[in-house]
């Protein structure tokens, strides 16, 4: 297994300054690893379709397309996993579809059905289908196809349909949460950046918006994150933190004034870690 690094513009490894730079050299570094590799050697290229726990960088516009282009242009297969991105979570049912990208395998789980029974299944391209379409297809689990769990999948999937379900997660990050969280960074020094698209977003916090240092080190925490979860639970708000980010990942049925009162929430907690980031810099 061979890493490369993704693209994330507010952190680049490319010193890009704009989305289009670092789409363009994103790509080119990861072109650059497959040839260092030998394309021969490499059996697919897998990736998430927005890096979900990693910081939900979403990918500049035509990231995902240029990595389905290097793939067919070397014959490697692309494995694009839509376990946090599907079914709703960006706005739409799935993130590389906004971008028109058909991946030859496609992995899902969570969303599907909402948790209720435990599922995760693969959505497999017609070149793929094809080559099983003429012998056996050599795997399977115990739990495989479980009825309890596929019932649940279509229970589910036909409430999202009849409810708009993934057209309000879409609604609620334009209107209300892409809004929101950009008037939290105006009022917050320690907001160095927000990003996401519908129900999935990243505040990130730093002690120093010029040099951009994180308020916590990669993987690791800190005194003030510590104290941002604490008044977040302290005012009913039970947040996801990693490093030096917060999450914002409200359920996709969430409404418009749930969504503000979270929102109302973290605006006290930022106040909280810009007190503390204030202290630790004078001190």
């Amino acid at each position: 297994m061979v890493h490369f690094f993704g693209p994330y513009l507010y952190r680049s490894h490319f010193h890009a300054r704009t989305e289009a730079e670092e789409c363009e050299r994103a790509l080119a570094h990861l072109e650059q690893v497959i040839e260092l590799e030998g394309p021969q050697t490499v059996a697919a290229v897998l990736l998430e379709a927005i890096p979900g726990t990693a910081g939900i960088m979403v990918p500049p516009p035509g990231y995902l397309a240029g990595v389905r282009e290097l793939c067919d242009r070397y014959g490697i297969v692309l494995i694009i996993d839509e376990v946090m991105t599907g079914f709703g979570r960006t706005g739409a049912w799935f993130h590389s579809a906004t971008e028109g990208v058909v991946p030859d395998l496609l992995t899902f789980a969570k969303g599907v059905n909402s948790g209720y029974v435990p599922l995760g299944g693969v959505l497999i391209g017609d070149r793929i289908a094809e080559h099983f379409a003429q012998r056996p297809y050599p795997g399977g689990l115990t739990y495989s196809g479980h009825p309890l769990a596929c019932a649940a999948a279509v229970a589910a999937i036909t409430v999202m349909d009849h409810d708009v379900v993934v057209e309000n997660a879409l609604g609620i990050g334009q209107e209300v949460i892409a809004p929101g969280l950009a008037q939290l960074a105006e009022r917050h020094p320690s907001v160095g950046e927000v990003r996401g698209l519908g129900v999935f977003w990243a505040i990130e916090l730093v002690t120093d918006r010029d040099t951009r240092a994180p308020v916590a080190p990669t993987g690791g925490g800190s005194p003030i994150m510590a104290e941002a979860v604490r008044t977040a639970k302290s005012l009913g708000l039970l947040p996801f933190t990693n490093s030096n980010r917060i999450h914002v990942v409200p359920p996709c049925t969430v409404s418009p004034q749930e969504a503000q009162e979270g929102l109302d929430i973290l605006d006290k907690v930022l106040s909280r870690v810009d007190d503390l980031v204030d202290e630790a810099n004078k001190g």
